[in-house]
């Protein structure tokens, strides 16, 4: 049942505004996020909008910084994550590209396309590719490869992910967890053990569905 509708003179939340402008972007690009499609979306009146908002630009800012904190937030993080090897490393980061709960890649679309006519969109997400670049490559020096090799994995790896996204390709879950141990071979050169990627399987073995990357 619509909260709206049962508790009276309730606005909302600016979370639940963030996850309606979500749904909004991520469906019809930043141009379907307004004001008004978005609290007929949540059966919520247009001054609701502005008891947790100033204006648009607001809640657009929003928008980006959730972007930021989940997106390069959790692919630095993963990149940081203990492991005792540098294919474990990989199956760490590789996380990623399988959970979206870590990565979101229809996310990710949108911000990329939103950055094509707009500046500031476009600064953040260069400044965004540059802090990814740089941990992944920090990853491999972590584990002993040199500067320049560890530069040239870490845009490997990352510009090949990026590639999947602009491309919107589509692949089943099962196949994309079958390529995951030649991915991580191919990006560090060294193949990962059975219990690296038993315990890989294991811990994304709840999820299913269609998936995009490596």
């Amino acid at each position: 049942m619509n909260m709206a509708k049962t508790e009276r003179g309730w606005r909302g939340t600016p979370e639940l505004w963030l996850d309606a402008a979500y749904g909004l972007l991520v469906e019809g690009g930043v141009e379907a996020v307004k004001v008004m499609p978005l609290a007929d979306r949540l059966g919520l009146s247009r001054t609701s909008f502005y008891w947790h908002f100033p204006d648009r630009e607001a809640l657009l800012a929003g928008l980006i910084a959730r972007w930021r904190s989940k997106n390069t937030g959790n692919l630095v993080a993963r990149c940081e994550a203990p492991a005792a090897a540098i294919s474990e490393a990989m199956l760490n980061l590789i996380d990623c590209w399988v959970d979206p709960e870590l990565f979101d890649s229809r996310l990710e679309f949108a911000m990329r396309t939103w950055s094509q006519t707009d500046a500031a969109v476009a600064t953040a997400m260069a400044e965004a590719d540059a802090a990814r670049v740089a941990a992944i490559a920090a990853l491999f020096r972590r584990f002993g490869y040199d500067g320049t090799e560890s530069d040239t994995r870490a845009r490997t790896l990352y510009l090949t992910q990026v590639g999947y996204i602009a491309l919107r390709s589509d692949e089943s879950f099962d196949v994309r967890m079958a390529r995951i141990p030649a991915y991580a071979l191919i990006f560090s050169g060294v193949a990962p053990t059975s219990a690296e990627v038993a315990a890989f399987l294991d811990r994304h073995a709840v999820r299913s569905g269609a998936a995009a990357g490596p």
